[in-house]
């Protein structure tokens, strides 16, 4: 399941985020900062840093859930540390705790090495609903 924590669609391939490492409960993924993710004050909107976090999050359980199930986030704390303007942001998810059903995962994201962004959340993890009449 290693693959499934790097395809990316939607809003992840829309803000280019990349991911570089997957491993083990663990998960490394980047993003450029571009001026159309800036908000009107020139710094990055917190709303991209937040999505940046949300994608690691749950992408980090797919290595290591069983296969078929999927991972959905159900909370999130996010501290913003330091005003990002340009560069790359890293964040790097940490599986905390897992059971069959939950997870806790810790998220570090920087600015070029300045610590920028620190994160943590639950994530659900759940068998996909079986179509009406194949319960």
């Amino acid at each position: 399941m290693t693959a499934m924590a790097g395809q990316l669609d939607g809003l992840p391939t829309y803000l280019g985020i990349r991911t570089t490492h997957v491993g083990p409960a663990v998960m490394t993924a980047e993003l450029d900062v571009r001026p159309d993710l800036l908000n009107p004050f020139g710094t990055l909107h917190g709303g991209v840093l937040s999505a940046l976090v949300d994608h690691v999050l749950g992408a980090v359980l797919y290595p290591v859930i069983e296969r078929g199930r999927w991972a959905a986030t159900t909370e999130f704390k996010l501290n913003l540390l330091a005003a990002v303007r340009d560069g790359t942001l890293t964040a790097r998810s940490t599986i905390v705790s897992l059971t069959r059903r939950t997870a806790v995962v810790q998220v570090e994201v920087d600015n070029d090495g300045r610590l920028c962004g620190l994160a943590q959340g639950t994530v659900l993890i759940a068998q996909p609903r079986q179509p009406d009449g194949d319960r």
